[in-house]
């Protein structure tokens, strides 16, 4: 089937999931998630392959062994797509991309590059370029004070502070996200957003400590 979007029932299903998370909401609503979440993502997510590489739906179950809340189900539907991320709850769709966490030896590459004038440079070009076309740019826990060893007056100070650096952009809930133009509006995003993940393979590349774990 063609993705067409998700309907307003996968919408209702999620307002009724924060309500009632519990089992006996989920079983009774099953039919609803695979037909009317899953299903149209995991359509939607088949159109884009072609284009932005293979896709991965999370499972909706949260892991509750180390966390306060024992909430069993989790709020939304999310996937990746290549370098890419979507993101669908009762409030409406989300996308990014980019590294959201570096680990320690991700973080010492990209400040690397970020202070050495090229690749830093070529950084800072690529965001004008994303936030340029309506997508937020953002450091992710971000530091106070300039990194231990780096000049707290760098030109790029702003991005050296950061420890981890995505796009993203969120749309609310209206009546295009029940059509196809759902999947034009990801497949925008993920193309706007494809040369700063390219920045951030080329440059940071994946951890070498989380393969090793």
């Amino acid at each position: 089937m063609a993705f067409d979007g998700w309907p307003e029932e996968a919408l209702d299903f999620y307002e009724g999931l924060e309500a009632d998370n519990t089992k006996t909401y989920w079983l009774a609503h099953l039919e609803t998630y695979e037909t009317m979440v899953r299903g149209p993502m995991t359509e939607l997510l088949a159109e884009l392959a072609a284009d932005f590489g293979p896709a991965k739906i999370f499972r909706p179950y949260r892991d509750v062994r180390f966390s306060k809340d024992k909430s069993p189900y989790k709020t939304a539907i999310a996937a990746t797509i290549g370098d890419g991320y979507i993101h669908l709850s009762a409030r409406g769709l989300a996308v990014g991309n980019g590294m959201y966490a570096m680990a320690p030896d991700q973080l010492e590459r990209y400040r690397q590059a970020v202070v050495t004038d090229v690749p830093g440079q070529e950084l800072e070009r690529l965001i004008s370029s994303v936030r340029g076309q309506g997508i937020g740019v953002h450091g992710h826990e971000t530091l106070k004070k300039a990194p231990r060893g780096y000049p707290p007056d760098h030109e790029r100070i702003d991005l050296l502070r950061c420890k981890g650096l995505i796009a993203w952009q969120e749309w609310p809930v209206a009546a295009w996200l029940g059509t196809a133009a759902a999947k034009e509006r990801v497949a925008g995003f993920l193309t706007a957003a494809q040369p700063l993940a390219d920045w951030l393979a080329a440059h940071v590349g994946p951890s070498a400590v989380a393969r090793s774990s």
